[in-house]
């Protein structure tokens, strides 16, 4: 057996690639000790290099929610990676078409996104959950594939920044406790219709993610992330991006895509790309 590739390695391989827009080959491809413990190692020095340069994490992203795509991407749980400054838009300020110059394979996300009030516990009901936040928006992912067609395995996506290309918010909803139960169902029992230049290009619902709705997957990431001592702790202030409704899709510059949800309380947004 070869000795262990040093996490480092792997951090500086994904950020060139990254940097230069230059797919490779999967990790896992060539490191056989590559397991998603070791993954979670890499992108954490991937963390610790950002934040080096500047790079400020905000929050996290959970990737694979959608239960529905499990098989066609190959994994069988959930992952997670950091959102940054860098990477974070909120929609009323954009000046302009979202650039997609410097994402690779690009697909777009339409997701419900937490702003955490206070630190959640593990074993939290919904109830509980709710009472941590401290607003609701809903917002697109952009997600990329460093690895060429789609084609990995869970390790490598965690290694390579969760898939994480970019997040662009909507109107952050505060949420009135005394609308918690509304909110409780509402997010455990609303539809969204993904368009793409005004034409529906596929449906989802609450339900696809992890069987019930946005509140189970940040219960999922609390529960791993008590677990994981090596990396940091959700913190007051963070965002936590939920995970996609529907399928991952192919964008392209010109496109305008658009989510249009039923069941909960939250303004829609155009998203114009370039």
């Amino acid at each position: 057996m070869s000795d262990p590739v040093p996490a480092a390695t792997h951090a500086r391989t994904i950020l060139a690639a990254h940097e230069h827009r230059r797919q490779i080959a999967p990790l896992t491809g060539w490191d056989s000790g590559l397991d998603l413990a070791a993954a979670y190692r890499v992108a954490e020095e991937v963390r610790r290099l950002r934040a080096a340069r500047g790079e400020k994490p905000v929050g996290r992203k959970i990737g694979f929610t959608n239960t529905t795509l499990w098989e066609t991407y190959g994994v069988h749980a959930p992952i997670w990676g950091h959102v940054y400054d860098t990477t974070l838009h909120d929609h009323a300020a954009l000046t302009g078409p979202v650039p997609l110059a410097a994402l690779v394979e690009p697909r777009i996300e339409p997701e419900i996104v937490f702003g955490l009030a206070r630190v959640p516990e593990p074993g939290m009901d919904d109830a509980a959950l709710i009472g941590c936040l401290a607003w609701v928006a809903q917002g697109f992912e952009i997600v990329q594939s460093l690895f060429p067609g789609w084609r990995f395995a869970a390790p490598d996506t965690v290694a390579a920044f969760g898939l994480h290309g970019l997040l662009v918010l909507g109107e952050r909803v505060r949420i009135d406790p005394d609308a918690a139960r509304s909110w409780i169902d509402g997010l455990a029992g609303f539809s969204v219709e993904l368009l793409r230049d005004g034409a529906v290009a596929d449906r989802g619902s609450a339900g696809n993610v992890l069987g019930g709705g946005p509140l189970a997957a940040l219960r999922h990431l609390v529960d791993v992330l008590a677990n994981d001592l090596g990396s940091p702790p959700l913190a007051a202030g963070e965002i936590v991006s939920t995970g996609t409704l529907t399928d991952a899709l192919p964008v392209a510059p010109g496109q305008v895509w658009t989510a249009r949800l039923s069941g909960l309380p939250l303004p829609g947004f155009d998203l114009s790309l370039a």
